[in-house]
């Protein structure tokens, strides 16, 4: 029986070779498409792997697939060819980006994991917060509220701290020539009002959109730096784009005990975003 989660056609033609592993003898391979919609399942309605409906074959085998694909990097290759579709079909806002970020909490089956691998970090991106046990989700989309790179951390983190390294870190892939690492205006609220990163801003010939905090401040010489109200008023974009990560329930709650495994979850929800604006996919 087919689940309200499944992925369609039109978007399964967009993604297959990622997923589509190699024959081999022995038992037949379970097919990767009915695997992927049981991981969908387990994304969109935040239940435990144990109780996937039978439909998608044992429970053990998608979460499998789900780690080997997770090693594998594929959910983030996927990721990226679909922004490098979007980009091509100019539904991509180049001009303006926004940084933010979301506390997620985490549940107790989430705490408690021993250090794997080498790109795990020690606290697994779990942190004590004014909001108890969580993560955050440090994000950067564009003006469409298409995702364009995140980064997690405990939930105790500044947001300040991850606003250059997340920054750094955007790689949007174009056709031909370079890819775009920067825009032309960058929103973020209060929690971003810092002069380092102002002067990041100006570096790279970025117009920062950043209220003032209300505090004492130091006399700087120069112009007075001009906060665009109108424009800022767009940074609601960024807002409802956690929201509709969110829907997903694996997202809007953490239950996994590794960051990676975590990111990997993201990765996907931020893929069906990106699928919903190429095919109208709704999950």
């Amino acid at each position: 029986m087919a689940s309200r989660y499944d992925i369609s056609d039109e978007a399964w033609d967009l993604i297959a070779d990622l997923f589509i592993g190699p024959q081999r003898k022995g038992r037949p391979r379970r097919d990767d498409r009915q695997m992927l919609n049981g991981i969908l399942w387990v994304l969109c309605s935040g239940a435990p792997w144990r109780d996937m409906p039978e439909d998608f074959g044992p429970w053990s085998s998608v979460y499998q697939r789900f780690r080997d694909w997770r090693n594998q990097r594929v959910f983030s290759q996927m990721l990226k060819r679909l922004q490098l579709k979007l980009n091509e079909k100019g539904r991509i806002d180049l001009k303006t980006w926004m940084i933010d970020s979301t506390a997620i909490r985490a549940s107790r089956s989430a705490s408690g994991a021993g250090k794997k691998g080498p790109d795990e970090p020690a606290d697994h991106a779990l942190g004590r917060s004014r909001g108890g046990f969580t993560t955050k989700i440090h994000m950067l989309c564009d003006a469409n509220g298409i995702p364009l790179r995140f980064l997690l951390s405990g939930g105790n983190a500044s947001d300040i701290n991850y606003a250059q390294p997340l920054l750094d870190g955007a790689h949007l892939p174009t056709v031909r020539g370079r890819p775009r690492k920067r825009c032309r205006w960058l929103l973020a609220d209060k929690g971003y009002d810092a002069e380092a990163l102002r002067q990041y801003c100006d570096r790279y010939r970025m117009q920062p959109v950043i209220p003032l905090r209300m505090m004492k401040r130091k006399p700087k010489p120069g112009l007075p730096r001009l906060f665009d109200k109108p424009k800022y008023a767009q940074r609601n974009i960024i807002e409802r784009m956690f929201g509709w990560l969110k829907d997903n329930r694996r997202i809007g709650t953490r239950y996994d005990k590794l960051a990676e495994s975590f990111a990997a979850m993201v990765s996907l929800a931020c893929s069906l975003r990106c699928l919903k604006q190429l095919v109208s996919y709704r999950a």
